[in-house]
């Protein structure tokens, strides 16, 4: 018999006595009103699984009269702890069984019973077998990896993705229920990879799903309505790169919701668009990615040439694009 074996058998005995009722000394009280259910379990099992049911235990002195002692953990699903105290005495769990959001049930109840081991455990799980799920469901994940300390390695995973594939967040499902901070952090990204025009559009998309009452076509709002979403939008419009949009963009996208933006930053924009010898002075950089949405765009036609993005040597940070193949009077364009 192998030590695989020998540590299945032991798992098995162990599981068979929680469901004795026989030896048990403790009751627990599981979850919130009308959500409440009642386990029996063993102290000393209890006590050597959880630092933190062991601090409880600390503190009530045994009974002698033949009375359970009982405790109470009102945070926590019982459904969830049913499986958490399956763990604690077989030593085993199979996260494949379960539907992520339970996982994640899973990960916060275990942390409230300091039980590092299987935190370390369900955090490599994610990470590893569930990383659409949890793009998907950023915001959620975002939430929970920073509400604990413990959650060091979703912390990264959260951290690594803003850094490095925000505009994946842009796309998630629960987006509009994302916090202004995080939001915020976002836009200000230079690696967001998507035209600037998609950012303002997600910045508005988040604008409105907290103001769930506005008209869908701007036209039809009234004052209060601007002036709701104008105090929605005011930590996250200064960060918008306005000038890198296209003339189109700005009139068909910014335009019809002027009243939002600062009267000086919406004057200064008008002044940039209709006026090609106005430069602004602060112009921000483009983010990345946006070299080549750039590029795909240009089709520039002289007297003899249809020139194609191919064809160019292009230099965002000066604003120049140049034509270095295979003519004999290279075009330069300034933008």
């Amino acid at each position: 018999m192998d030590d695989n074996k020998l540590l299945q058998k032991l798992s098995q005995n162990l599981l068979e006595v929680l469901s004795d009722d026989d030896y048990c000394d403790i009751t627990i009280e599981v979850g919130d009103d009308p959500y409440v259910k009642i386990f029996r379990a063993h102290m000393v099992i209890l006590n050597y699984r959880s630092t933190y049911l062991r601090r409880i235990l600390s503190t009530n002195k045994k009974k002698n009269d033949g009375t359970l002692i009982q405790i109470k953990l009102p945070n926590i699903l019982p459904e969830i702890f049913q499986i958490i105290l399956n763990y604690i005495y077989g030593g085993r769990l199979s996260l494949e069984e379960y539907d992520t959001s339970d996982i994640i049930k899973i990960l916060v109840s275990a942390s409230e019973l300091s039980l590092q081991e299987l935190v370390d455990y369900i955090q490599s799980f994610l990470t590893k077998n569930k990383a659409v799920w949890m793009e998907q469901n950023f915001n959620l994940i975002y939430q929970t990896s920073f509400g604990k300390d413990s959650f060091l390695e979703l912390q990264k995973y959260c951290t690594d993705l803003m850094s490095n594939n925000p505009n994946k967040i842009f796309k998630s499902l629960d987006f509009s229920a994302t916090p202004e901070n995080l939001l915020v952090s976002l836009i200000q990204s230079d690696n967001l990879q998507m035209n600037e025009v998609q950012v303002w559009d997600n910045v508005l998309k988040w604008g409105f799903a907290q103001n769930p009452g506005f008209p869908s076509d701007p036209s039809n709002f009234s004052k209060d309505d601007f002036n709701s979403l104008k105090n929605t939008l005011q930590q996250c419009v200064p960060f918008v790169r306005f000038y890198n949009l296209t003339s189109k963009e700005f009139f068909y996208n910014v335009v019809p919701y002027k009243k939002i933006l600062p009267k000086k930053l919406y004057m200064d924009l008008l002044k940039t668009f209709l006026d090609p010898d106005s430069i602004p002075n602060d112009k921000p950089k483009p983010r990345k990615g946006a070299n080549d949405n750039l590029l795909n765009q240009i089709s520039i036609t002289t007297s003899h040439y249809q020139i194609s993005k191919n064809s160019f040597d292009y230099d965002l940070q000066k604003g120049e694009v140049s034509c270095a193949k295979a003519y004999k009077n290279p075009v330069s364009i300034k933008f």
